[in-house]
């Protein structure tokens, strides 16, 4: 149970990284209801796309090693 937990936040946290070397910015669309207001902007920080990318791998590794340590 654990190896799948970590191996599903592995692998969103790599498919987060690399979105986010992908894009510069990101424009959320409002509701249709709402008053028209500026837009939200989200842009990823510098750091962010390869951190993501880098903790990720890191995390699909250690879920692979996990059944191998909890069996002794």
């Amino acid at each position: 149970m654990f190896r799948s937990l970590f191996l599903a936040l592995g692998v969103y946290s790599c498919i987060l990284g690399v979105e986010a070397i992908a894009i510069d910015q990101a424009v959320l669309k409002r509701p249709e209801g709402q008053p028209t207001a500026s837009q939200k902007v989200v842009a990823p920080p510098d750091w962010a796309p390869w951190s993501l990318l880098g903790a990720g791998a890191v995390v699909v590794i250690y879920s692979f090693t996990i059944p191998k340590r909890m069996n002794g």
